[in-house]
């Protein structure tokens, strides 16, 4: 009786793989795949069916049972093999929908900083000598004779000119750094670090290996975007008192370790909903790198990212956009 129930249950197993392989058809692109499997799954289930049959009694020719094994058999192994094929398409699937994504994300970085580039050129150019010769002008009046009153205006319209002038060359900095296209990404990093560290109560500690080394463009933009998005993380966010930043250079690879003594935080809350993470995370992945981070509440944050620079070799006309 045991043995006819375990028959039953083999049937009605097999035969609902067979109908959710019939359904698999049309779902992928080897359907040949699920149709071996589906007259395997049936055959199989006729094979129960006769089994079940010999065991109330009926008879069954035995040669019965040898062809329905090396149908059964041939069906199957020709599926599995077809199988191996599929998951191949779908590993080359995800390999062109991931290489596809990074390029999109590249194309997207490479807009933004050619769109900053315009923008701070076009602030540079077109607003600068506006003031400046908005100044000249002042000067030149303030040689004339005035009375105190008019003095203290001209005085005053000349500081507002001098603090414009400084606040464009400030943001056309920040837009497209002049430092890091000329000099490279250690200059560049250093002059921000100098200017955060003049306007904020905080040490920041940078070592760096690299002199005068170039690299590709698209890391030395990206890595200079994340390590200025990290420090004014800290500044304005971590309420710290230090700061260690390192960036080194070892065979073909770039290292940046980075480090502050804050209050912490809940590091994968805040890939989800702020302090622009996810979006340093994108920026590192669209390098092929990775980006590691670690926090807790009271205990500061370390962040690590590691970049390949073996395209730093390409031609030098890519190292430098304007």
């Amino acid at each position: 009786m045991l043995i006819k129930i375990l028959l039953i249950i083999s049937i009605v197993v097999q035969t609902l793989a067979t109908v959710y392989a019939l359904r698999l058809v049309r779902a992928t692109k080897y359907n040949s795949v699920w149709i071996l499997f589906i007259v395997g799954f049936s055959l199989l289930s006729v094979e129960r069916l006769i089994q079940f049959m010999v065991a109330n009694g009926q008879y069954v020719p035995r040669w019965w049972f040898a062809y329905l094994g090396i149908i059964v058999s041939v069906c199957l192994s020709i599926g599995v093999m077809y199988a191996h094929k599929l998951f191949k398409y779908i590993d080359r699937l995800n390999r062109q929908r991931s290489l596809l994504n990074k390029r999109i994300l590249t194309a997207v970085l490479r807009t933004e900083e050619k769109a900053r580039s315009r923008f701070s050129k076009e602030l540079h150019d077109g607003l600068g000598p506006l003031l400046s010769s908005a100044k000249m002008s002042l000067t030149a009046l303030a040689r004339e004779e005035h009375d105190a009153e008019q003095r203290e205006i001209i005085a005053n319209t000349t500081y507002v000119i001098d603090e414009a002038i400084r606040s464009l060359r400030e943001i056309s900095n920040n837009l497209s750094p002049h430092v890091l296209n000329d000099f490279g990404l250690a200059r560049g990093v250093q002059n921000f670090i100098d200017k955060s560290a003049a306007m904020h109560d905080v040490k920041i500690r940078f070592t760096t290996n690299l002199r005068s080394e170039r690299f590709d463009t698209d890391i030395e933009v990206i890595l200079y975007r994340v390590i200025c998005e990290l420090i004014n993380n800290s500044l304005k966010h971590a309420a710290c008192t230090s700061i260690n930043l390192s960036l080194s250079q070892s065979g073909t690879s770039l290292a940046l370790d980075y480090s502050d003594n804050g209050r912490g935080f809940n590091p994968q809350a805040m890939m989800d909903c702020g302090m622009g993470l996810s979006n340093i995370s994108s920026r590192i992945n669209s390098l092929g790198g990775t980006f590691e981070i670690t926090s807790s509440k009271g205990k500061g944050m370390r962040a690590a990212i590691r970049v390949s620079t073996q395209e730093e070799a390409q031609p030098q006309q890519k190292r430098r956009r304007r």
